[in-house]
């Protein structure tokens, strides 16, 4: 618990009463080291020590040891309540945070805390229109309300994170096309097939969890173990369903309407009773999607007119990129569980995302060439290692793309099934110099460097 025991509490603010008499070393002491011996002992130590006199009363009443307590503790750098409301002091705001979160483990506090600090301050960043879609945190009585209407207890670390943020506000009528896009947690798109995964809020888990059960019912089929839906797509569909006894995360495959599931956080990793530091799927889940938004292994791009969370890989080693004579290819793959042509036993669906562009300028002999158009494609896609298809074709996407230097990267996407878990694709592209219609030179192949196919750890 956050909160000394209330005898302590009351003497913070009360005159001191009689109580254990004080070290007679510390009673000596003052200034800068009994300030560090108060800050070392902890926040529920330093309450006791002020009922023992009024000296170490006083000393600690200081601010500045309660800002030592709510730096460590909480991670908080200015005396703000749980929702960035300003209070006089640093012991205020320790004593508020108590009250509010004494229920729960201090570090998992802090960790969570640090979390959705975090996301929110990158989203306000770089994807400042997706802000607003976020709500603001959950009480405990809804969250007991969510509990209640489930049948069933949410993992600790799944109801912390619902008190800082009660996931992204559900879809209206008059929403779904502007805020469809704007996922916390992105997706894909290839050819017509776009999927987008919004955070669920409490209100949502509670009314998509009960039509999955019904949907399993009205089939014959057994429901699954305290299964909880915690995040899904708007266009296509996709499902994460969270096992609130376990605490693991699930990804609806193809077949989910009949209670296929795929992990998509390493189960190793899940502790959802450790005492210290409980973590769960979901926490898991949400933390590794912020590494990558920090790292910029994913990153923010274009749609139509809006924009969105991209989750094809940009940075090595899951994005591969290659310059031949001044042409540069990018690609990256993802894994799509829930696309229905994953139906087929063994059969894994890959969608890759190739990006084309002239750096500086295009070189070819010794020659520079003001732009290069795309003629045609070979890929060579191998599972494991063997080759299983070797193919060729003209253009891509039924498009010649003309590269022109400096211009921005030409993007395309599309898909590949995997009769297995894992493999890669490389290949060439066949490019002129100039132009198809006017080539002022001879074709020349650029390299499409392999770039992996795989089910990886953490699936999004």
């Amino acid at each position: 618990s956050l909160t000394p025991p209330k005898s302590h509490r009351a003497t913070l603010m009360a005159s001191p009463p009689t109580g254990p008499a004080a070290p007679a070393g510390l009673e000596s002491m003052e200034g800068l080291a009994l300030d560090i011996i108060i800050a070392k002992a902890g926040a529920r130590p330093a309450a006791a020590l002020a009922c023992a006199s009024t000296h170490l009363r006083a000393a600690v009443a200081e601010d500045a040891v309660w800002r030592s307590f709510c730096a460590r503790d909480l991670g908080l750098d200015a005396p703000l309540d749980p929702e960035d409301r300003p209070l006089p002091s640093f012991k205020d705001a320790y004593k508020v945070w108590s009250e509010s979160f004494g229920m729960y483990p201090l570090p998992l506090v802090k960790r969570v805390k640090l979390f959705w600090s975090s996301l929110k301050g990158w989203i306000s960043e770089n994807f400042p229109e997706a802000l607003r879609t976020l709500s603001k945190g959950a009480s405990e009585a809804q969250i007991r309300s969510a509990e209640d209407d489930l049948g069933f207890k949410l993992p600790m670390p799944t109801k912390l994170l619902y008190r800082f943020c009660n996931g992204q506000l559900p879809f209206s009528k008059n929403e779904d096309i502007r805020m469809a896009p704007l996922g916390i947690i992105g997706g894909y798109v290839f050819y017509n097939y776009n999927v987008n995964v919004h955070l669920s809020s409490l209100e949502q888990m509670v009314e998509e969890t009960k039509e999955f059960n019904l949907h399993l019912e009205e089939q014959g089929l057994p429901i699954g173990p305290n299964l909880a839906l915690v995040a899904s797509s708007w266009y296509h569909p996709k499902t994460f369903l969270l096992n609130c006894s376990s605490g693991d995360l699930y990804v609806g495959t193809a077949n989910l309407s009949a209670g296929e599931m795929m992990p998509c956080v390493p189960e190793s990793l899940i502790k959802p009773t450790n005492s210290d530091m409980p973590q769960d799927g979901l926490l898991l889940w949400l933390e590794e999607h912020l590494r990558r938004l920090q790292n910029g292994m994913i990153k923010i791009r274009p749609l139509s007119t809006s924009r969105y969370i991209c989750l094809y890989p940009e940075a090595s080693p899951l994005c591969s990129s290659a310059v031949t004579n001044g042409v540069k290819v990018r690609a990256s793959a993802v894994f799509v569980p829930e696309h229905p042509r994953r139906g087929h036993l063994g059969t894994h669906l890959y969608s890759y995302s190739i990006r084309l562009s002239v750096p500086e300028a295009c070189m070819l002999g010794g020659v520079y060439f003001s732009s290069c158009q795309l003629h045609s494609r070979h890929w060579i896609i191998r599972c494991k290692d063997t080759v299983v298809s070797d193919m060729h074709g003209e253009g891509v996407i039924g498009e010649h793309p003309l590269l022109l230097p400096g211009q921005d990267e030409f993007v395309y996407e599309s898909c590949t099934p995997l009769n297995g878990s894992s493999g890669s694709v490389e290949g060439s592209f066949t490019f002129v110099p100039g132009r198809l219609t006017q080539p002022e030179g001879k074709p020349f192949d650029v390299t499409v460097a392999p770039f992996p196919l795989e089910v990886p750890d953490y699936i999004f």
